[in-house]
């Protein structure tokens, strides 16, 4: 049946009450996503209402030849699953190319285009690029995050009529990056119980609250895949991953607590993260979704598993006998598995051709915010910290608190004397404030804040936004903290490491020459801070000092210049749904 037929039939069934809940359109239906792996080859996913013997991609250089077909076997699901998840992968791909192709079957039937996609840049490649960077996205609109919230939501916390959410953001920003890196909290499902409790919800009985947890999820993936089908999403986990009640539960009117004991068979041990995704673990000799690396352009990329398997006699917060009580197991039955992955993965990279070393992980250690709720991670601190200075990790990105914090580089909790004018500690940031159901926190009021912290916003701000990082060469890179509502940048801080390298275009064996660059900071240009005031009053202010005399964040002897991003003209928002949406809420209403 066709997504306009499915759509009419719902509609009508459940009449006012779906009113405005619209698909969107066929080129978000079928929740359609991409992972890299490696230069040659991309994992095409989408979901399907039946089970799928031989999911295929036809895909080819031109929109009018799809003259080659990949296949699988995988069509997956697990209990209480409302669709099928299909993964094919397509190699045999070209470095930086842009190939059509088309997924089947789709549950809206056949599209009337192809979609696109472009492969990793080869390693070494050294042209600029940019990468959005979202933690802690909810679903947005009628089950999430919208202009309106139920009893006990904070007022700053809430949409404006018309606002735009990050989701929005990303979309009317897609062509000035490259994929989209989500180290965890994805969706928010596991909020269907609190929505419920405050009101914002109908009331679902606790037996048949998995129907609301997988609309929520169902939702999202179909809002995300206006992106994400052309642009590969690259996932690490978060504790709302875990189970479908997250932390727990308390209805106060009826002095109950609920916590994972409630939930469904499918619905716990990170169960939908695992079949939702095929991250590149097995080209890097990680562990399924929960902690992998690639190469991209002049960039090494790592993710890590903040919430289980730390090893070294630390128990993961989300583990069974963890401090959040969540019941997971581990996901490697090797002990310490994933940092002795970790030391080699680092051990090996090819600092000539990726200079720059990201590291993406859930959970922060740094931050200035008091740890009621297992904010700050501080066995993650004890196992990961002494491999990122052994090897000179240069950043490390982290969200669960849903605060932006841009912190110095530290070492041990010192702040690297040199600032961002090339520190030998990795610089640290925490952005949990891509937007979800009542999605902002407070961090400690500005007077009381950790010495390192050197820009932040809070609830107070009223302000949803993501990252975006911008390697520009192989001694500049720039984080902007991106308000999601105009797509303005209200943080932007330039990390400057002195180093020559020699790159090639195009990497490897597809280059035509080498570019070197590096050395000096000429100028006097090096490490710089720019910030703009949020709404909600004043933002803290930097004390990160500028050391260049330009808005340039590179010297004279730096090869490309930075990379500009346009201010996104579109005022849509993504708040309709798409057919498995609506099928999915059909079972709750």
């Amino acid at each position: 049946m066709k997504a306009s037929a499915i759509a009419a039939v719902l509609l009508a069934v459940v009449g006012g009450a779906a009113a405005g809940l619209n698909p969107r359109g066929i080129d978000a239906a079928g929740q359609i996503r991409l992972a890299y792996h490696g230069d040659d080859a991309m994992v095409v996913s989408w979901n399907t209402f039946e089970h799928v013997a031989a999911p295929e991609v036809r895909w080819g250089l031109s929109r009018d030849k799809l003259d080659r077909t990949a296949r699988s076997d995988t069509s997956v699901t697990y209990p209480t699953s409302s669709t099928y998840n299909n993964h094919v992968l397509v190699a045999g791909l070209r470095p930086d190319t842009t190939y059509y192709y088309l997924p089947s079957p789709l549950p809206q039937g056949r599209p009337p285009a192809p979609y696109t996609f472009t492969t990793a840049r080869a390693a070494g490649d050294p042209q600029p690029y940019s990468v959005a960077v979202v933690i802690d996205l909810g679903t947005m609109g009628r089950l999430g995050l919208t202009d309106h919230a139920g009893k006990g939501a904070r007022p700053e916390n809430i949409l404006k009529p018309g606002e735009k959410n990050t989701i929005d953001s990303l979309a009317g920003t897609s062509a000035t990056w490259d994929f989209i890196l989500h180290p965890g909290d994805i969706a928010y499902a596991d909020y269907w119980l609190k929505e419920e409790i405050a009101g914002f919800l109908p009331n679902t009985s606790i037996a048949d609250g998995h129907t609301v947890y997988e609309a929520i999820l169902n939702d999202f993936y179909d809002e995300m895949a206006v992106v994400t089908a052309a642009k590969p999403y690259m996932v690490g986990p978060g504790n709302h991953e875990a189970n479908c009640d997250n932390g727990g539960t308390t209805d106060k009117a009826r002095n109950i607590t609920y916590d994972v004991s409630i939930c469904s068979p499918g619905q716990t041990n990170f169960t939908g993260y695992k079949n939702h995704f095929r991250m590149p673990s097995d080209v890097s000799g990680g562990t399924g979704n929960f902690w992998y690396s690639f190469d991209h352009g002049m960039a090494h990329f790592i993710q890590l598993d903040t919430e289980t398997d730390l090893g070294h006699g630390f128990v993961g917060a989300d583990e069974i006998d963890g401090d959040a009580g969540e019941g997971a197991s581990p996901v490697n039955a090797t002990l310490n598995a994933q940092t002795e992955w970790l030391a080699a993965d680092l051990a090996a990279v090819d600092r000539a051709k990726t200079p720059w070393v990201v590291v993406a992980g859930h959970r922060p250690w740094y931050l200035s915010k008091k740890n009621e709720t297992g904010s700050i991670c501080w066995s993650c601190k004890d196992v990961f910290e002494p491999l990122f200075l052994r090897y000179g990790v240069d950043l490390y990105l982290s969200g669960h608190a849903h605060v932006y914090e841009r912190q110095a580089p530290l070492a041990d909790g010192r702040a690297d004397p040199r600032e961002l004018d090339n520190p030998a500690a990795p610089w640290y940031i925490t952005n949990g404030a891509a937007g979800h159901y009542d999605g902002l926190d407070d961090l400690l009021p500005a007077p009381q804040r950790q010495r390192y912290s050197r820009f932040a916003l809070d609830v107070s701000n009223a302000t949803y936004g993501w990252s975006r990082l911008t390697f520009h060469n192989c001694t500049h890179m720039t984080h902007d903290f991106v308000a999601s509502n105009n797509d303005s940048v209200l943080d932007s801080a330039t990390l400057f490491k002195d180093r020559r390298c020699s790159l090639t275009k195009g990497g490897g064996s597809h280059g035509n020459g080498t570019v070197t660059t590096g050395g000096q900071h000429g100028n006097g240009t090096g490490a710089q801070t720019t910030t703009r005031s949020a709404p909600g009053g004043p933002v803290t202010s930097s004390s990160t000092k500028s050391l260049g005399a330009t808005a340039s964040p590179k010297g004279p002897s730096a090869t490309h210049s930075s990379t500009t991003v346009p201010v996104s003209s579109s005022g849509s928002r993504v708040a309709a749904v798409t057919v498995l949406g609506l099928v999915g809420l059909f079972a709750c209403l």
